[in-house]
């Protein structure tokens, strides 16, 4: 068996260079991009814990920084970027493309991983992106920020909420009404908006990676 490349890569967007972490098990069934928000990187120990449940089931990851580490200083003080839902975008539709074009992912469909406001633009890239983008997961994420890019969805899409996260619940359910594509809405018992109580975030990989194996799967067959 060929052993998992881990790659540090350099993802061009506009002006911007994002750096990011590519993660190639061997006979990958697809590969997830993720996209954290509220000032999140591509160190995010949660996404990493939720990328590490990816690579297990055989499906490579693409951690990076949506922000330049400029802006990311900024940011921590004017939490201006963070909530830029069209930058964010365009970054991570950057990387869609970036990863159609690379020669150790172009053959692997495509699926996106939204956190917080990640999710949002994840909705934006796969409704902008609708040949390339194969299924969306949110975690705790605000699909509504997405806006009229909702309705434009294509991607199976699974919103993920922890059950006394009560107004992102709301948030999540209207959002989900304007969603055309195959969806579904998953409450996680017990569990407030970060997964941070034992085991949680364990079940959001769980189902995440039964989401992705599925659909990306699929398309890639």
């Amino acid at each position: 068996m060929s052993p998992v490349q881990i790659l540090d890569v350099a993802i061009p967007s506009g002006r911007a260079l994002l750096q990011g972490s590519l993660v190639m098990p061997p006979d990958a069934l697809g590969i997830v991009a993720f996209a954290h928000g509220s000032g999140s990187s591509r160190f995010s120990r949660r996404n990493q814990r939720v990328a590490q449940f990816l690579n297990q089931a055989k499906l490579a990851t693409l951690l990076f920084d949506l922000l330049t580490a400029e802006e990311n200083t900024r940011d921590l003080v004017t939490a201006e970027y963070r909530f830029d839902i069209p930058l964010l975008a365009r970054r991570l539709t950057s990387a869609v493309d970036w990863l159609g074009n690379e020669t150790v992912s172009r053959s692997l469909a495509v699926g996106l991983f939204g956190a917080s406001t990640g999710a949002a633009a994840a909705l934006i890239t796969a409704a902008d992106r609708p040949h390339s983008v194969a299924a969306v997961v949110s975690r705790g994420g605000r699909p509504d920020l997405a806006g009229e890019a909702l309705g434009r969805v294509r991607a199976p899409t699974l919103l993920i909420v922890g059950g006394w996260d009560t107004d992102v619940i709301a948030l999540n359910e209207r959002a989900a009404q304007r969603l055309s594509c195959e969806h579904r809405i998953t409450i996680v018992p017990e569990a407030t908006h970060l997964f941070e109580e034992p085991g949680k975030l364990d079940e959001v990989s769980r189902l995440a990676s039964a989401w992705f194996v599925r659909c990306l799967s699929a398309a890639g067959a």
